[in-house]
């Protein structure tokens, strides 16, 4: 039986987020792969950020199965870590790392979201032939799409900020919920600093057809909403950064600024350090696949300072 039509919006959150959505049913890491999870050399650039900015708290918003939590407890058993994540705690997590559904009222320290604003939901608009921008409403069970209410002010005001449509049938996937979520966590933090880390694209080069995408055992597949795949669409990040007057890098140059380098140790270590030698390819080719510019290191980092006091 076919159901109402919705907006979007509406069904990604509930693919996603509701009882039967992704997030409540399937182990993300079954189906695909961040940073946090590619290697520890990413918790060790975190680690360095954070003696860079002079911090020792850590909130990992989206914590997937505390992957980074773990890996920085593990190099620093002083540091404060909370993970913020709506499934239940890991067995295997260190009991000092605290892990909540929510988060607190009040931020300290490192406020990261790796690849959690992509997820997101968004309106998804297009521009029809009329040239009147409408909101994309859809059948989630046969992905059946039509053209719904005519945008509202402020949607139609941010597109022509962020996002221009110029002709009939350009979409855009509309990032007010994203900014407006991510500017409310950033106005909680006290003394700190918040990293948003996640795919995206620029005013200058925008998608014409929209990225929302499906993901299911670490490959794209048809865009579905059935609650087992995962959906996502890139970030406006340059809107992003606008909306918390934070500073943009492509993640391969924020890394090299933390000391990540892909370059391979000298062979002369082989015969000095055999152990050494192996253990410094390892970590060169973690780099290397982290600052990758076409796969992670064509991530962005946006990075706003929020500090009652100069550190």
């Amino acid at each position: 039986m076919v159901g109402p039509w919705i907006t979007w919006r509406e069904a990604w959150a509930a693919a996603l987020y509701g009882d039967e959505g992704f997030y409540h049913t399937q182990l993300p890491t079954n189906h695909f792969r961040t940073s946090a999870t590619a290697s520890a050399v990413f918790a060790g650039a975190i680690l360095a950020l954070l003696r860079r900015e002079g911090l020792s708290t850590v909130t990992d918003l989206g914590a997937g199965n505390g992957e980074l939590l773990t890996a920085l407890h593990a190099r620093d058993p002083r540091l404060t870590l909370t993970g913020v994540e709506i499934r239940p705690r890991p067995a295997a997590l260190p009991n000092a790392v605290a892990w909540t559904d929510a988060p607190p009222d009040r931020l300290d320290g490192l406020v990261i979201a790796n690849e959690l604003l992509d997820n997101h939901p968004c309106e998804v608009v297009e521009r029809d032939v009329d040239g009147t921008v409408r909101i994309v409403e859809v059948q989630p069970s046969t992905l059946e799409e039509r053209l719904g209410d005519r945008a509202s002010d402020e949607v139609c005001g941010w597109l022509d900020r962020w996002w221009p449509l110029d002709e009939p049938g350009q979409r855009a996937e509309v990032g007010i919920t994203r900014e407006t979520w991510w500017a409310a966590l950033c106005d909680r933090v006290g003394d700190g600093v918040t990293l948003a880390i996640d795919y995206g694209h620029l005013r200058s080069r925008r998608p014409v057809g929209g990225t929302l995408a499906s993901y299911r055992s670490g490959r794209e597949q048809a865009l579905s909403l059935d609650g087992g795949h995962d959906v996502t669409a890139h970030v406006a990040v340059d809107a992003l950064a606008a909306a918390v007057h934070g500073s943009l890098a492509t993640q391969r140059d924020a890394l090299r600024e933390l000391g990540v380098s892909g370059v391979r140790p000298p062979l002369s270590l082989a015969s000095t350090d055999p152990q050494g030698y192996v253990r410094a390819l390892s970590a060169a080719g973690d780099a290397a696949d982290l600052t990758e510019p076409s796969g992670l290191g064509g991530f962005w980092w946006v990075l706003g300072r929020h500090l009652s006091s100069a550190l």
